[in-house]
């Protein structure tokens, strides 16, 4: 991989080239794609060596990453610019990959976990992002440190649950809830659909009855907005919830 990635605007024709080309690279690789059963296990329902194959095949160019965007995805940004104040937070970010909404929390004075599962993601990060309080670590949200749960203040994924099939869908929940600390908050914003609405993926947009199952996970809903973001108007979930303290707990 290039020492340091190039970081192209995003609006350049040269970019969205190189990007329309990597993405029919990573659909003919991607087995999901190629309509292989999402509950044959032999095919890696959690993606991960496709995951992996989109950092090594990208060396570097953005452009070969389709969520590398070089910048915070904008519903979280939104969400920030309305809550600025994160110092002493402690927050983490769950599937970083090239760091950019790990940044942004950063920003606003949050001490950062940030993890992903490819090591090359995590290695680009942290070479995008020397200096920031950032920890970016190589871990598993299916198999994550035990040390981490109930430990963050702040909890946010973005893209995470739409990007594997909705078999996988009640441990990630739960996984994500299990790193709230008691009072604290889990901000999520996937991709939207109708309940009734089949979209072939990846990726696997969510339904409203797929967010609000967080409740069944210990987690209390506070706001769920059904918004369209970006050039293309693409609808999305962003939701927050809390996690409820114990009785008497201070």
């Amino acid at each position: 991989m290039a020492e340091k990635p190039r970081h192209d605007d995003l609006f350049d024709e040269d970019f969205a080239r190189r990007r329309d080309a990597a993405r029919k690279k990573l659909d003919a690789l991607d087995p999901a794609r190629r309509g292989a059963p999402l509950d044959d296990p032999k095919w890696d329902p959690k993606r991960q060596q496709w995951f992996e194959a989109v950092y090594e095949l990208a060396d570097g160019d953005a452009a070969g990453v389709p969520w590398g965007n070089l910048a915070p995805q904008p519903l979280l940004a939104d969400w920030l610019a309305r809550n600025p104040d994160l110092a002493s937070v402690r927050a983490l970010d769950v599937g970083c990959g090239l760091g950019d909404n790990a940044a942004a929390l950063a920003d606003r004075g949050a001490r950062v976990t940030a993890f992903d599962f490819a090591p090359r993601a995590v290695e680009w990060a942290k070479n995008r992002f020397a200096g920031k309080n950032i920890d970016f670590v190589v871990a598993d949200l299916f198999a994550a440190p035990s040390e981490w749960r109930e430990t963050f203040d702040l909890v946010h994924e973005t893209y995470t649950l739409q990007a594997l099939p909705a078999q996988l869908l009640p441990e990630m929940r739960q996984a994500l809830a299990d790193f709230v600390k008691p009072g604290g908050r889990l901000l999520a914003i996937s991709r939207a659909r109708d309940e009734n609405q089949h979209i072939d993926g990846p990726p696997w947009p969510l339904a409203r009855m797929d967010i609000e199952a967080f409740c069944a996970c210990g987690l209390v809903l506070e706001s769920l907005d059904d918004t369209t973001s970006g050039p293309a108007a693409i609808r999305y979930w962003r939701a927050l919830f809390h996690k409820p303290r114990a009785p008497g707990a201070g």
